[in-house]
């Protein structure tokens, strides 16, 4: 593999400080026009921390009486609680090969770092922090949560740059590791294509999957968010084609396969299968999730699914 002469390290810098700059400008707008007032009663307010016990006093509400602690000193004591101000939102990023293919503006990493961008600038305008998990068929980054424009910046940076040491996705590995470091609750927000989530007949799922779905949803906010290309949906019937595979058809070298008119119509209905299934595990877990597809329209879906949010809180 060939080094990079220093002037082509040098575009590619600047190319990336570009594109990093595009994002920023593009999900900061979207956050203060859109999303701020949404991010603020969706997220905040819900986070009421314990604060302390003390004695009862006349006036207070007796639904507040801590009972345990009235019985050992016998005399009345009331809970006192506060809203939690600062959040954490914790990015759980897929960054494996598959997230490379691209057929329209820009490929799916570029989609995942604007889907990243965008809650983690919702965070930061809250005072809140943001911290990144980044996956393939393991954990391989971990950013602990801060806050700030720079530490937004540089983990959409990493979102954009990373080289994945491996080729599948796993998204149990982090939501498993986030279950290991978060000490308290979370917006655990989830974006992968959900390559291998389910299993390729789309009869089931990753019983691992399920398991750590459970157990992050009972103690954080999850947010599943589904980044799709078209060509993955529909391939055309093209022939003898040369591919690269990525993860996505399960071959362990580059080869020749043919994408006649019936391989092509197998295909779509496998997709169709295996996104059928996926869509079955989070109805059975009540997990809302946010479809955006590379070429389409991506802040739509999310100002969609922030005002629906919105609407449930209300109720």
């Amino acid at each position: 593999m060939h080094s990079l002469s220093p002037e082509d390290a040098r575009a590619r810098t600047t190319e990336l400080l570009r594109e990093i700059r595009r994002i920023e400008i593009q999900t900061s707008r979207l956050v203060e026009q859109h999303l701020a007032g949404s991010y603020q009663s969706v997220f905040k307010g819900q986070g009421i921390a314990f604060s302390e016990v003390r004695a009862y006093e006349p006036g207070d509400d007796v639904r507040t009486i801590d009972w345990n602690v009235t019985a050992r000193t016998g005399v009345p004591h009331v809970k006192l609680f506060s809203e939690e101000r600062e959040l954490t939102v914790m990015l759980l990023v897929d960054m494996s090969a598959s997230l490379d293919l691209g057929s329209r503006e820009y490929d799916k990493r570029n989609l995942v770092a604007r889907l990243a961008a965008t809650f983690a600038f919702s965070a930061i305008s809250n005072n809140d922090r943001v911290g990144l998990i980044g996956f393939t068929d393991k954990v391989e980054v971990f950013v602990p949560p801060r806050s700030g424009r720079k530490h937004v910046l540089a983990v959409v940076q990493r979102v954009l740059t990373h080289a994945p040491e491996q080729r599948g996705t796993r998204p149990s590995a982090a939501l498993e590791y986030l279950a290991r470091i978060a000490k308290g609750h979370a917006v655990a927000v989830l974006i992968s294509d959900f390559v291998d989530a389910v299993a390729p007949d789309g009869r089931g799922w990753d019983p691992r999957f399920e398991h750590a779905l459970k157990v992050a949803r009972r103690r954080h906010d999850v947010i599943p968010i589904r980044v799709e290309d078209p060509i993955e949906l529909e391939l055309p019937p093209l022939g003898l084609v040369a591919v690269e595979d990525l993860e996505l058809l399960g071959f362990a070298d580059d080869l020749v396969i043919d994408l006649g008119r019936g391989a092509a119509t197998r295909y779509r209905e496998q997709v169709q299968r295996e996104r059928n299934a996926f869509e079955r595990l989070m109805r059975k877990l009540s997990l809302a999730t946010v479809n955006v597809r590379c070429g389409d329209d991506w802040q739509q879906p999310l100002v969609a699914y922030f005002a629906r949010r919105n609407r449930r809180m209300r109720h």
